[in-house]
């Protein structure tokens, strides 16, 4: 059997550059570890001069295409553009760069399906040229947001990397702090309105088990646990699902759709959506995988050949 190629892109310029290679290198991993008698994985790397290399020597996008039968991305979002104009079938959608470009019409659709957000707001990435002293500026930002909602609040970078410190803030003077310590993180900050409650989890993927949408049974997160299947009601769990699948189908995704919502008093609050599945053993990922009685190599190997089949896997609208 002619094992197919599958390119792991990782690396490029810019301060992401070694958490990609550390991604980039989980997915090689992952694949060698339980794919490796129908895959050969391509080790693609960028390097901080954006320079592209394959065995250590320079290659131009372009010519990936005789390389490989298909590219992962585990790289900068950057590079999704250059992806779309090649010929070669591709995995990746950055949900952060998703969600910040769209996140005004994404609430407003999302509410049409029976699906409240918490308030938040997105503060650029700071410019010292435009937004001056970052002591100003960060009073001025706390002010804003004291006007848009009250605490707490939670604060984090806007970045999906489960890495990334969130902090609560329950006063003034600590969001001010808080807004002062992210803009040296050089990325754009979310502030969002804390929402106690349940933490429920969902995987979907297309075409699985003979349905259109198959959604796994959801899990819940507690305090960093996964509790598979979760501890929920079947009210509960049966509009999980409902919700996942109509999310799903309105984003138009082409493979593999995670949610985190919350459950409390008020009703059920999307907080979070990503688009590639987390691999370490014991993610919410695996062990959902799990609990439907496959394996998480199962649902990849299944995304790789729907991908090679589809030609792309990015969202279609």
């Amino acid at each position: 059997m002619v094992k197919k190629r599958i390119g792991i892109l990782r690396g490029g310029a810019g301060k992401h550059y070694e958490k990609s290679l550390k991604k980039g290198g989980e997915v090689i991993s992952f694949i060698y570890k339980h794919l490796s008698l129908q895959y050969k994985t391509v080790d693609i790397l960028v390097d901080k001069n954006n320079i592209w290399h394959i065995a250590g020597l320079p290659i131009k996008p372009e010519d990936l295409m005789n390389k490989v039968d298909l590219i992962w991305n585990a790289s900068h979002p950057n590079f999704c553009q250059t992806l779309k104009n090649l010929p070669i079938p591709n995995i990746r959608i950055d949900a952060s760069a998703f969600v910040e470009n769209n996140h005004s019409i994404l609430r407003e659709q999302i509410k049409k399906l029976g699906v409240e957000m918490p308030k938040h707001i997105v503060l650029p990435v700071y410019q010292k040229d435009i937004d001056g002293r970052v002591e100003t500026y960060a009073n001025k930002k706390a002010r804003m947001i004291l006007e848009k909602f009250p605490a707490p609040w939670i604060v984090r970078p806007f970045n999906p990397d489960k890495n990334i410190a969130i902090h609560v803030v329950k006063t003034f003077p600590d969001l001010v702090k808080e807004i002062r310590d992210g803009v040296s993180h050089e990325e754009s900050i979310l502030i969002e309105e804390l929402i106690p409650g349940k933490i429920a989890e969902t995987h979907s993927l297309n075409n699985f088990r003979d349905e259109n949408i198959y959604v796994m049974p959801p899990v819940e997160n507690r305090d960093g646990k996964i509790i598979s299947p979760g501890n929920f009601k079947m009210k509960e769990k049966e509009e999980l699902i409902l919700l996942a699948r109509k999310i799903h189908q309105y984003l138009n995704v082409s493979y593999y759709t995670k949610l985190d919502f919350i459950i409390n008093k008020k009703g059920i609050f999307l907080t979070n959506l990503e688009f590639l599945p987390d691999l370490e053993k014991g993610s919410s990922f695996t062990e959902s995988c799990e609990s439907v009685g496959t394996k998480a190599h199962k649902v990849i190997e299944h995304i790789i050949e729907l991908t090679l089949s589809n030609g792309t896997a990015y969202p279609k609208n």
